[in-house]
């Protein structure tokens, strides 16, 4: 390690970037050949999302098996030799070489150099913009499941909850079991998707165990009979007089309804989290299936860049035990790679976690034909703002198609959706499905955002302390 003051240079065999459950079982497996592991993390604890802090949430009793798996990982993550744990650290920059700039909570830069790198950064919410969805009282589903694994924090009443996709009913669940019975479940999912996932339900039945998991939670909201509301559109957030939520408008076939709330949870999907891929410009394919890109993968997550993975849902949703197994397959790969293990034992050893990764991806052409967001969810209209850091609508976005921006970086020149603080990550793929349904194209020749780095904020001095480092 070498110190220049305010940035310090280091050296390992593999970086491991996000500490989910991808990222934890890569970390772990890779540690046991005696690599040298850094993991890094923007949170102060292990676990992701899916398992956010999961060693020391006040609730975890209350959240269920699936919760607590993430406790077992978690804690024999902790555990692991060879594991250097960067917590409360942010990856900034990223070359194709494994170069890793990172910024510390204390401000403190290091530049990582990193014989592999494996990408862990799972999912993130679809953003679904609709009128009112910047209101106060309005947020996502993943929002509150955050606050209230992180701090038992939950509304006190007037909750409803809207979209489509599993995350819905566990949310509603883990509310219930929390002492809060939510007003209503407005769902979007069109009907034709139930025809599409019909065609997968026997090979679905492989993946049984997440099957009965759904059906378990839409039982449990049956029994505490939360009204659920099917075949919902046109959703509309009105503000009361004092400028916050007041009440949910939706259609239903030719009637129109109208659901008094003080907290909206709104949610459709997840989709794979693909900003640090981006910016190594890694190629990305569109998966029409979930209506997203992805990077393009080989059967270990390895990418065209040689020593660069991808782990977890960051490749592709898959869940939290797919992205268990992923993340030890890309480790195993990493180790052969670096000649710890021959091909032979890397594939003796890779059998379970192929055979297990089998299993928990069973179900998901079935979820993936049954919770495709409709269009409607995807290109808003004209009066939604859809950048919101720039309060760009989707108006000015077909506005811009007229005048002749045929991509989103076109689209960006002319009305800065993408150029706010998020860059893109909350808006991206709504721009690209507003442009390519304008016009008329698939989204794949539409495109989407460049991503540019720093991903995230550097300050002058952290930029002269990085050049300092690297002489």
């Amino acid at each position: 390690m070498t110190d220049t003051g305010h940035a310090t240079v280091e050296d390992c065999d593999l970086a491991v970037i996000g500490t989910g459950p991808a990222g934890m079982a890569a970390a772990v497996a890779a540690a046991e050949f005696g690599l040298a592991v850094v993991a890094i993390d923007e949170q102060a604890a292990p676990g992701g999302q899916i398992y956010r802090n999961v060693l020391a949430s006040p609730v975890a009793g209350t959240l269920g098996p699936d919760y607590r798996r993430g406790a077992e990982l978690a804690a024999a993550f902790n555990t692991a030799q060879g594991i250097s744990r960067r917590h409360d650290t942010t990856v900034s920059m990223i070359t194709p070489e494994g170069e890793i700039v990172l910024r510390r909570d204390d401000g403190k830069i290091v530049l990582l150099r990193a014989q592999a790198v494996i990408i862990a950064t799972g999912a993130m919410e679809r953003p679904a913009p609709f009128p009112g969805w910047t209101l106060p009282g309005v947020m996502t589903a993943g929002s509150a499941q955050i606050l209230l694994k992180a701090a038992a924090v939950v509304p006190a009443d007037g909750v409803v909850l809207a979209g489509s996709g599993p995350l819905l009913y566990l949310v509603a669940v883990q509310l219930l079991d929390m002492g809060v019975c939510p007003g209503a479940i407005i769902e979007t999912t069109p009907a034709a998707n139930y025809r599409a996932a019909a065609r997968h339900w026997f090979g679905a039945l492989r993946g049984a165990a997440t099957l009965l998991k759904g059906l378990g939670l839409i039982t449990r909201l049956k029994i505490a009979r939360v009204p659920m509301i099917s075949g919902a559109s046109g959703l509309v957030a009105d503000a009361g007089s004092d400028g916050t939520l007041a009440r949910l408008k939706f259609r239903r076939g030719a009637r129109e309804y109208s659901v008094a709330c003080r907290l909206l949870l709104v949610h459709q999907g997840v989709v794979p989290n693909t900003q640090i891929s981006r910016a190594l410009e890694l190629p990305h394919d569109w998966d029409d299936a979930q209506r997203c890109w992805r990077p393009r993968l080989g059967a270990w997550g390895d990418t065209t860049l040689p020593g660069i993975y991808v782990a977890g849902d960051g490749g592709g949703i898959g869940g939290a035990l797919a992205a268990e197994e992923q993340g030890r397959l890309a480790a195993f790969a990493v180790a052969c790679n670096l000649g710890c293990i021959d091909k032979y034992e890397r594939d003796r050893r890779a059998a379970v976690p192929r055979r297990a990764l089998a299993r928990h991806l069973a179900a998901r052409p079935f979820l993936d034909a049954l919770y495709r967001p409709g269009d409607e969810a995807v290109v808003p209209t004209d009066e939604t703002v859809v950048c919101r850091c720039e309060e760009v609508t989707a108006a000015e976005l077909r506005r811009g198609v007229a005048e002749g921006c045929l991509n989103p970086n076109h689209v960006k020149t002319y009305a800065r959706p993408g150029m706010g603080p998020c860059q893109g990550r909350m808006c991206g793929l709504t721009v690209a499905e507003v442009i390519a349904a304008a016009r008329g194209l698939p989204v794949a020749e539409v495109g989407h955002f460049h991503v540019r780095q720093p991903l995230k904020p550097m300050t002058l001095g952290e930029f002269a302390a990085l050049a300092d480092a690297m002489k």
